[in-house]
């Protein structure tokens, strides 16, 4: 996976108590019980450090970790 995966699941580390385990990039928001409050952080902390913005109402249940990296990394190549 891509730096960007690894950034993402460190900023989900320090956001939420999710089980190591069960975080991979077929993973769900969802399925990583990630709460409407942690979306918010999660969004912040993507958009401080690594300078793109991704909405909260963009982090979705449904969404995996494999597809949020891409987002960011699609994004961060028009910047």
């Amino acid at each position: 996976m891509s730096t960007t995966y690894d950034r993402l699941v460190d900023i989900l580390a320090r956001l939420h108590d999710a089980p190591a385990d069960r975080i991979r990039p077929e993973a769900t928001l969802g399925e990583l019980d990630v709460d409407s409050l942690t979306t918010v952080e999660i969004s912040i902390r993507i958009e401080r450090d690594l300078g793109v913005a991704v909405g909260d109402d963009e982090l979705q249940p449904d969404l995996t970790l494999g597809d949020l990296a891409g987002l960011v990394d699609a994004r961060q190549a028009t910047v």
